[in-house]
């Protein structure tokens, strides 16, 4: 079983520490066996303070690191209250033992840890937008993208404030198992079932006057008619909304552009078509509204980073291994 290791460092925030048992510790197989075993360690396999009024009882100590598949570290306290050198080096010291096939996940704040340690020199990654000037100013040698939910490094994966640990571990079980597990999983949770990685962090912004009007009863619509031609004048038209309107009102509820929303939701059924029929592309291409197989093609190696038969070929191998 994969095992995945959450580290508890001092001054832990609890609801971070909490979404790997939550999200990882939920997912199970179509015969309902759980398919993570979830772990939680400190430095010293000792209680741990949290950023709230209680203490974590941990029972394993760092040793646990070591042979986990999975190491992921919530955020701990404040930018401000680092850890002292001496843990840092001891962090340090126990993921250099980490198994070289592991992936090693930060939540949060807790980029600024394994930017400290040197885990992210010249890597990709994020952390929460507020801490965006003061990280690059410390870590210049860390490609910083503070506009985005996670970024996925191979075996280094950062995720931006808080919920967005939740789609970076559905984005685990999306491809460890696929779409249609990873959905289940958000389904149990009540949660989106998908956030692209590259959708913009939800910064502060002006409320729109016309609080009563939303775009989620279109959404929904359009949910259930992804295979027909959808363009933004009849998406407008679903939510009573002139289609400049509808659009910044999009924008303003999932931080994503009408068009993108929509390639990412094709391109998220055709996962699910991929994984669980064996429908040809082109057929698969027009069931979800990408046109032709040339243009699903396209559009699903911009968004997955593979070809459609290459995932198929890959999904199909994992779930028979």
């Amino acid at each position: 079983m994969h095992v995945v290791a959450v580290l508890a460092l001092d001054g832990v925030m609890p609801f971070e520490l909490a979404i790997p048992h939550r999200i990882l510790g939920s997912t199970v197989g179509a015969d309902g066996r759980p398919l993570y075993r979830v772990v939680t360690c400190s430095l010293d396999g000792g209680p741990v303070r949290t950023t709230a009024d209680f203490v974590v009882a941990v029972d394993h100590g760092p040793d646990v690191l070591r042979s986990a598949d999975t190491i992921v570290i919530p955020p701990f306290g404040s930018p401000d209250e680092p850890l002292e050198v001496a843990q840092q080096e001891q962090v340090a010291e126990v993921l250099a033992t980490r198994r070289r096939s592991s992936r090693l996940v930060s939540i949060c704040g807790a980029a600024w840890l394994l930017a400290a340690i040197g885990h992210l020199d010249g890597r990709p990654a994020t952390t929460h937008w507020l801490l965006t000037e003061d990280f690059r100013r410390e870590f210049p040698a860390v490609a910083l993208d503070p506009d985005v939910l996670f970024v996925d490094d191979g075996d280094v994966l950062t995720a931006a404030g808080a919920a967005a640990g939740i789609d970076l571990c559905l984005h685990l079980v999306r491809q460890d198992h696929g779409a249609e597990v990873a959905n289940r999983v958000a389904r149990h949770c009540v949660v989106p079932p998908h956030r692209d990685g590259g959708q913009q962090q939800y910064i502060p912004r002006s409320v729109p006057a016309e609080v009563s009007a939303s775009t989620a009863g279109a959404r929904a619509w359009a949910l259930e008619h992804l295979g027909d031609r959808l363009p933004l004048a009849v998406l407008a038209r679903r939510a009573n909304m002139s289609v400049r309107t509808f659009t910044r009102r999009f924008r303003d509820e999932t931080g994503v552009s009408p068009t993108q929303w929509l390639l990412e939701q094709r391109v998220d059924l055709a996962r699910r078509l991929l994984e669980t029929t064996e429908l040809p592309v082109e057929r698969i291409a027009a069931e979800v509204g990408l046109g032709t197989g040339a243009g699903m093609r396209q559009h699903f190696q911009r968004v997955v980073g593979v070809s459609p038969s290459a995932y198929r070929r890959t999904f199909r191998a994992e779930a028979t291994a």
